[in-house]
């Protein structure tokens, strides 16, 4: 048995048949064998042990529904820059070394939150210094505000290489 195997991703349903999170096959065969959750779908084949062949699931559904609040998107480097697309909201390029740049300088009472975060490439970060876009007459590509929580954003990163998802985590 490949660990990579063991290690592949598997989408975790609720009862309801709601998206809530992503495991590795090792912790779903676990759930499945405890009788905590059952397979939906088998798309990478089997498993072989010395005494049992299992089913490696890509999709399991848990037996009993978990209660939570409604997810939000943490605000983080790496998701204002997904948000962003890693391009500079002031020039428009892409490039590896993206910096986090507040549109209102924290110096001048600006907030680090989502509406004020903006992915900067380090030259137009630089231009900008601790002054506000409009002082520095640089524009913003678009307005920056809170990715929405979506199943699709939480694991949509996930989905060119597990299509079969599909089907579970649109329209949640």
């Amino acid at each position: 048995m490949t660990t990579t195997k063991l290690k592949a991703p598997v989408l975790v349903l609720n009862a309801n048949y709601e998206p809530l999170n992503v495991c590795s096959t090792r912790r779903a065969l676990g759930l499945i064998l405890a009788e905590k959750a059952s397979l939906i779908m088998n798309g990478r084949g089997v498993i072989q042990t010395v005494t049992r062949n299992f089913q490696a699931p890509s999709v399991v559904r848990l037996s009993r529904m978990i209660k939570r609040p409604h997810p939000q998107v943490k605000l983080t480097k790496q998701e204002v820059l997904r948000r962003d697309n890693h391009t500079c909201q002031y020039c428009g390029k892409k490039t590896i070394d993206l910096t986090i740049d507040h549109v209102i300088p924290r110096r001048l009472g600006g907030a680090h939150t989502w509406e004020n975060l903006v992915a900067a490439c380090p030259e137009c970060n630089h231009r900008k210094g601790g002054h506000t876009a409009e002082q520095a007459h640089m524009t913003l590509l678009k307005k920056p505000l809170a990715p929405t929580a979506s199943a699709e954003y939480f694991f949509g990163r996930y989905l060119t290489q597990n299509q079969g998802w599909l089907p579970f985590v649109e329209g949640w």
